[in-house]
């Protein structure tokens, strides 16, 4: 059976795991992409998209402002945007709310139409997200915002390309102010921009549809605005959160696997601190192969922008500690309140405790089967994830928010040997 709101996902003390997995096109990227199909009308064609919940939104949003986004071939992960002339530059609250990353239309809107009414987004659940960096950049292009009843509404005759120096590297605001800057009067010099691998991704689509970007993949990215973009026909680079995934599943349970599809060079830092707790990650070129030989060490880490260890790897790192020989401290320097999930790994008998932006994590021996809950995307993984070293049955609840980042998880770890599978809460 598939997510609904009522999906439980059974998880069962697993190991070894072994065989191959492939990872799909990046969420982070493919929601990114799909917005930026506003900046130039015509067909696009978009490949390795993910078959996951938030593209789905993403579709229906698009749709709402009058493209028309569905699967081409959906097994092939195949998805065509026919964006018309005209469009309705609003995305209503009860798809934002749904979505953080639907924010991102604000800055292909302004600079295709010179206006947006975009609602202030929701999404998963773990501190406040303040969007202000967003308006401030595009400020800086030439827009203007009023914010009312939960409206952000810009608007912009022409967009002017100056320099604009982010006071950190955020993703999302980067992304902004990219898409708005290449079809901007000028030149427009991002410094500070965020350096992940969706934002290189961002800048090779926008690219294909004629823009002129450099930079891209490093802390400036230049932007020469042109006049006009074209349709474009692009493959999403792999998802790294979901090939972290899979390295932590065997981290916990035991085994040797290769992850298809997945690149080093975009986990370079976790690959490292992975290693240095004894699991092997080698690089197979178009893959990784991953061995566990035995229980882990524990070690410390601290999460920081791109190219440091990404937030989204935080809860699999705390439920590998958990069970790690030693004490590891795990220090969040991205998000506040992103520790929502740990009392969840606690009910499963792991020794965490928090102080501040630290949780200092004393390993067990083994961790035992409890019904959890799952916050968000990545914790809900993470918990998935922290049932394979558990003894007895683990119920993680809410598992809808798993489907919203996983194409399909507990396909892929069952696949892997896992002891895992759906059932729903009546079951449960």
């Amino acid at each position: 059976m598939g997510a609904g709101d009522d999906a439980v996902i059974r998880v069962g003390r697993s190991g070894p795991l072994e065989g191959t997995v492939a990872v799909a096109g990046a969420k982070n990227s493919a929601l990114k992409l799909m917005a930026a199909t506003v900046l130039a009308p015509g067909r696009h064609v978009l490949r390795n998209v993910p078959r996951i919940a938030d593209v789905d939104t993403m579709a229906e949003l698009l749709g709402r402002m009058g493209a028309t986004a569905g699967w081409e071939d959906e097994a092939a992960g195949v998805l065509t945007v026919d964006v018309p002339e005209a469009m309705d530059p609003e995305a209503p609250y009860e798809l934002v709310e749904r979505m953080r990353a639907s924010i991102v239309v604000l800055g292909p809107l302004l600079a295709r139409f010179g206006e947006a009414r975009v609602s202030v987004p929701g999404g998963d659940d773990f501190g406040h997200r303040p969007i202000d960096m967003h308006l401030r950049a595009l400020e800086e292009l030439g827009a203007t915002f009023t914010t009312s009843h939960g409206v952000i509404e810009g608007r912009a005759e022409r967009l002017l390309g100056t320099r604009v120096l982010l006071e950190y590297p955020s993703v999302g605001a980067t992304e902004n102010l990219l898409m708005a800057a290449v079809l901007a009067k000028g030149t427009t010099v991002i410094d500070n921009a965020a350096r992940e691998p969706e934002i290189a991704d961002l800048a090779a689509f926008l690219a294909g549809m004629g823009a002129e970007v450099s930079g891209a993949g490093s802390a400036t990215i230049t932007v020469e605005g042109v006049e006009r973009l074209r349709p474009v026909d692009h493959a999403v680079v792999p998802d790294r959160i979901e090939a972290a995934t899979y390295l932590a599943a065997v981290g916990m349970a035991g085994g040797a696997i290769r992850v298809d599809g997945a690149r080093a060079d975009h986990m370079e830092m976790l690959i490292e601190k992975l290693g240095d707790m004894g699991l092997r990650v080698d690089d197979g070129g178009d893959g990784l192969w991953a061995t566990a030989p035995g229980r882990l060490t524990a070690v410390d880490v601290s999460t920081l922008p791109y190219p440091g260890v990404a937030t989204d790897y935080k809860p699999l790192l705390v439920a590998l500690l958990s069970v790690a020989d030693g004490v590891g401290i795990l220090t969040e320097n991205v998000f506040a309140g992103r520790f929502r999930y740990i009392p969840e790994l606690v009910r499963m008998g792991a020794d965490i405790r928090v102080e501040g932006h630290h949780a200092v994590v004393r390993g067990v021996e083994a961790l035992s089967g409890a019904p959890v809950r799952a916050p968000d995307i990545r914790a809900g993984a993470a918990l998935v994830v922290a049932g394979l070293a558990a003894d007895g049955e683990t119920l993680v609840s809410d598992a809808h928010h798993v489907a919203r980042g996983y194409q399909d998880l507990v396909g892929n770890l069952a696949a892997l040997g896992a002891d895992v599978a759906y059932s729903s809460s009546d079951e449960a």
